[in-house]
Formats: C-alpha cells, sequence, structure tokens
C-alpha cells in the first residue's frame, strides 16, 4: 500500500507525470475537449484522440482503483488522487468513460461472476464497447420496482419481451444492462438483472428528440429477445438488490463526485469558458477590477462557493467511497447537490451572455454561445435523471437521517 506522505507516493507521482509528459498527445493540450465530442456525438475517435485512448486504455489508467486482473490500474485510493492531480496540471482528460466504467462496471466487480468480469470487464477498461441502462418503463419510473419486462425461462435460455424509455445512448450501445421480472407474483423479489447483446434479433432502439435538439435518449423494444442465461448477474430473483447498488453508483456519477479532468459529469455539461470568463467578457468590469454588475457579482460568487464546498464534499466523500468498499446513500445527497449546482452554473451562464445567450443556430453566435444554451436547456432533466429529486429527498430521509415512514390513514 502506497505510503500517503512518503517517498513511494512521490515515486509513483514522478512515475506518473513522467508517463503521461510522454504519452498524452501535445495536438490535445491545445484543445482538450476535442476527447468528449466523439463520446458525445456517438461518433468513433479518430486521430490523437484515437490514440489517447488506447493508450490509456492499455495502462489501465481510465479506470485507475480497478484490479489489474481485468486490466484495470490496480491503483490504491492514494495514487488514484496523484494520478488526477498530475492530468488535471497538463490539462489530460480521461478518454474512458460512459455508463459502463460509471455504473456498470463497479457494480459487475462486486457482483458477477469470475466468468463474466473476465469477459466483460477488460473491454470496458479499454474502452471498446458501449453500455446501456434498461431500467425505467412508460409505467415504472419513480416506481421503479413495478416494471412489467419479462425474461420468461426457456431452458437454456430467456425470452425477453417488454419495453424501457430514457435509455441513455441505446441506439448506440454495444450491450444493455437491464432490469425484467422474472416472478410475476411479487414485486421486489421477483426482478432479476441481465445482460443483454444489443444487437441481438428483437431489439428495436427509438431515439427521442429532446428540446435542446439532441437525442440521447431512447425508448427501447424487446420482441422476444432470446438471452443466454449466463447472462444472468447474481441470483436468479435478486436483480432488486444488484440495482439499488448500482443506482448509487449513477448518482454519484451524476453528481460528477469522481469526475476526472475533463469529464462530461452530468446532463447539461459542456466544455467550455468559466463562468468568471464569460462575465468579465460579457458584463465587463469597473474601474477597480470587479463586476461592473453588483448584483450579478454577489450572486456569482455566492455560486462558486457553492461549487467549490460541493467539489471539496464530494471529494471527501469519493475518499470514504474506496475505503467503504463503494457508494452509500449519501450518493443521493450528493446527487441532489450536484444537480441543482450545475443547473444554477447554467441559468448563470445564459444571463451573463444575454441576448447571445438566446441563440440556438446561425451566424452571430458562436459554438460556445450555443453550447451554452443548449445545456441550459438539457440541464433541465438533471433534477429527474437517476431517481428525481423527491425520491433521493425519500432515501435520504430513511437511510441516513433515519426517519420513520409517513402511512396515510382514512
Amino acid at each position: 500500500m502506497a505510503d500517503f506522505g512518503g517517498t513511494e507516493l512521490d515515486g509513483f507521482r514522478a512515475e506518473a507525470r513522467e508517463w503521461l509528459e510522454a504519452n498524452f498527445p501535445a495536438s490535445l493540450r491545445r484543445d482538450a475537449s476535442a476527447v468528449a465530442e466523439p463520446e458525445l456525438n456517438g461518433a468513433i475517435p479518430t486521430g490523437d484522440v484515437a490514440l489517447w485512448k488506447q493508450r490509456m486504455g492499455e495502462k489501465g489508467w481510465g479506470t485507475p482503483t480497478w484490479p489489474k486482473a481485468y486490466g484495470g490500474g490496480g491503483l490504491s485510493g492514494a495514487e488514484a488522487k496523484v494520478l488526477s492531480e498530475e492530468m488535471a496540471r497538463i490539462g489530460a482528460p480521461n478518454p474512458i468513460g460512459g455508463m459502463g466504467v460509471i455504473m456498470f462496471g463497479p457494480t459487475l466487480l462486486e457482483y458477477g461472476n469470475e466468468e463474466q468480469k473476465q469477459r466483460h470487464i477488460p473491454p470496458i477498461v479499454r474502452g471498446e464497447l458501449r453500455w446501456c441502462q434498461g431500467f425505467s418503463e412508460p409505467g415504472a419510473g419513480s416506481d421503479l420496482a413495478s416494471l412489467q419486462t419479462k425474461a420468461v425461462d426457456m431452458g437454456d435460455h430467456y425470452l425477453v419481451s417488454g419495453s424501457k424509455i430514457w435509455t441513455s445512448g441505446a441506439h448506440l450501445a454495444d450491450w444493455c444492462f437491464c432490469l425484467v421480472r422474472t416472478d410475476p407474483s411479487k414485486k421486489h423479489e421477483g426482478i432479476s438483472f441481465l445482460l443483454i447483446d444489443m444487437k441481438s434479433p428483437g431489439v428495436e432502439p427509438r431515439p427521442i428528440l429532446l428540446i435542446n435538439g439532441t437525442t440521447p435518449f431512447c425508448e427501447t423494444f424487446f420482441t422476444d429477445v432470446k438471452v443466454p442465461k449466463e447472462n444472468l448477474v447474481g441470483p436468479l430473483n435478486g436483480g432488486w438488490t444488484i440495482a439499488k447498488r448500482l443506482l448509487q453508483h449513477e448518482r454519484q456519477g451524476i453528481s460528477g463526485v469522481n469526475a476526472a479532468p475533463g469529464a462530461q459529469a452530468g446532463p447539461g455539461v459542456v466544455p467550455g469558458p468559466s463562468l468568471e470568463t464569460l462575465a468579465r467578457d460579457y458584463v465587463g468590469v469597473d474601474d477597480d477590477g470587479r463586476l461592473a454588475d453588483q448584483d450579478l457579482r454577489s450572486r456569482l460568487t455566492k455560486h462558486l462557493m457553492e461549487a467549490r464546498a460541493f467539489q471539496l464534499t464530494g471529494q471527501r466523500a469519493a475518499a470514504e467511497t474506496r475505503s467503504n468498499q463503494g457508494p452509500s446513500a449519501v450518493s443521493s445527497v450528493l446527487k441532489n447537490v450536484g444537480s441543482q449546482v450545475r443547473q444554477e452554473r447554467a441559468e448563470l451562464a445564459v444571463e451573463i451572455l444575454g441576448a447571445q445567450g438566446l441563440g440556438w443556430s446561425g451566424e452571430g453566435f458562436s459554438d460556445d454561445e450555443l453550447g451554452t444554451a443548449r445545456a441550459w436547456l438539457r440541464g433541465k432533466s438533471g433534477t429527474i435523471a437517476g431517481g428525481s429529486q423527491e425520491i433521493q429527498f425519500n432515501i435520504i430521509s430513511k437511510r441516513i437521517l433515519g426517519l420513520p415512514e409517513v402511512t396515510q390513514k382514512g
């Protein structure tokens, strides 16, 4: 184990710095946001972006604390923190991401059998496959345990039929981790966790056009889809326990707590100038170098303080997560606060831009201006995705504060 304050950790810092200097392409130092663009648009990375992704995948540092046995970095929490600091120092984004890293991979490492981990974890580490999440249904959103997509035991395989909604990136995904009903006589205890190849006959994702002009979500239909039994994760009818754990990972991911330098943490986040830079450029400063708009200056300062406090709290929570073997119900607090912080940032950015923040397309608007307006619209879903604010408050009240459930009488 690394010495938190000794020469061993200093030695790793030197190793990480040397490797990053030698392997992070110089072209991306001028435009690190280029690393995120293929992921956001569903394109296949090319050139130096593809090279950087390949190098990080082979090194295992895109998933620094995952076991070396499956291709991960095998680093301690302290070493991972040093690596993150060194990546931030030279502006190197983590090119390995997505639901496989944030949500499914950590869950499979905990609940999957050895064969499943050997098969699925290495491609996630290398960023070779995309995963999507088949949880919510038209009639099972906040009450997820009411889901009706069924998996019928056919002897050597399951036959899956039903539909999912809001499946992010389903039209781009290679695999889906999916909740299915395997026992219709029970609610929570009748759900199983199944892995579905999205290329299987009978799988049909249909993109949903959002108000900001993008299609990150899909309706996904399963019609008599054959799924091998070895794709069942955990025990039959034991999927609800696994799902709850995965949702903790998802909420922590949405909060942005574990976001690496340059990562796209949470909905509505796009590369671009800081709020301070925007304010100076679009609002201007007075003779003392302060923002000319006193009210905006006050609200911007308050937001930056809240964002910094959230960041520090997140770092502490991330350290506790590593020591406690995974996220806890505290992820619900972080998810709620992180979503609100990002929404406030987006609203301030549009306000600062003034009329330039109202652009949708055409000449007269820069890419950053157009991206700011679309991020503001996209960010409205942040307090719903991964479980609504109200659902998180219920979790916080029961599992953190220990408050009793309120039952209606009458």
